[in-house]
């Protein structure tokens, strides 16, 4: 998993997930030894001397933890008939709500039992809160380019760089490769550009869904949350573009791009606006 794509809210349900498994090693209750009795070697239970704690409450908000963080760098997989990320968080709810009652029912808890309480707070919170607070659902990583390369659109190329890196040189965004922008004076040595000839219409991309021929690949990044849908022109989306990651353009396809992830999966981006080019 890359972890430009983590938000600030998988980032809570991490750290809480972390915090809970540290407390299934501490004393789930207290103990008070009577006066005149050797206690030395008395151990006071964990989680894991407890099998009904350690399923309904430790390990169910770890599962339920990995869950929501795999569910949302994979949307479309499901789990009888749920997203994973809402399976998962249902799982968070569930060690919530058995670790409050027996908090509750608990005459004299120890470190394990109100730290695994905390922690699955937390850890419902964070599961259900991410997709609703924006705050959230800010990238964990802020999004930057290679040392050296300031990314904006139809930057200029850097010396040593060519194609496949973030900062190289590409032509600006429908247009043609060569092509000077509007307005610039050709550099010495340069031949003055020539004017299209009248009754010719330059070469426009096919509306049609056909790939545009002298389309370069390049690199991007969109400035929130877009879903990537399937080349076969399927309603669900196959992924989902975090802000703060690069992407590779590989050809354009009417009004959108087939993108393509870290991962190797390509896919239609059908919202081009405000994208930031590298």
């Amino acid at each position: 998993m890359n972890i430009r794509s983590l938000t600030r809210g998988d980032g809570v349900v991490i750290g809480a997930a972390v915090v809970l498994f540290i407390a299934s090693f501490l004393d789930l209750f207290g103990f008070d030894c009577p006066a005149g009795v050797n206690c030395s070697n008395y151990n006071t239970p964990n989680a894991w001397d407890s099998l009904g704690l350690l399923m309904s409450v430790y390990l169910a908000g770890i599962i339920g933890a990995a869950l929501v963080i795999v569910g949302r760098s994979m949307p479309t997989r499901k789990v009888v008939g749920l997203d994973l990320g809402q399976f998962g968080a249902a799982f968070c709810v569930f060690a919530l709500w058995t670790a409050f009652w027996t908090t509750i029912d608990a005459s004299d808890t120890g470190a394990g039992m109100i730290l695994g309480l905390l922690a699955t707070i937390v850890l419902a919170g964070g599961a259900i809160a991410t997709p609703l607070v924006p705050a959230l659902k800010a990238p964990l990583v802020s999004a930057s380019a290679p040392r050296g390369v300031q990314p904006s659109y139809g930057g200029q190329p850097q010396p040593g760089q060519g194609y496949g890196y973030p900062g190289a040189q590409q032509p600006p965004y429908g247009g043609q490769p060569g092509q000077q922008p509007y307005g610039a004076q050709p550099q010495p040595g340069q031949p003055e550009p020539q004017p299209q000839p009248q009754g010719h219409a330059q070469k426009a991309p096919d509306a049609g869904g056909a790939p545009a021929g002298d389309f370069t690949p390049f690199w991007f990044a969109v400035p929130v949350a877009r879903p990537l849908y399937g080349e076969d022109g399927s309603p669900s989306p196959i992924a989902e573009l975090a802000p703060g990651t690069w992407y590779l353009a590989v050809e354009q396809r009417g009004p959108g791009l087939i993108a393509q992830t870290q991962d190797g999966r390509r896919g239609v981006l059908q919202d081009t606006t405000g994208i930031q080019r590298g």
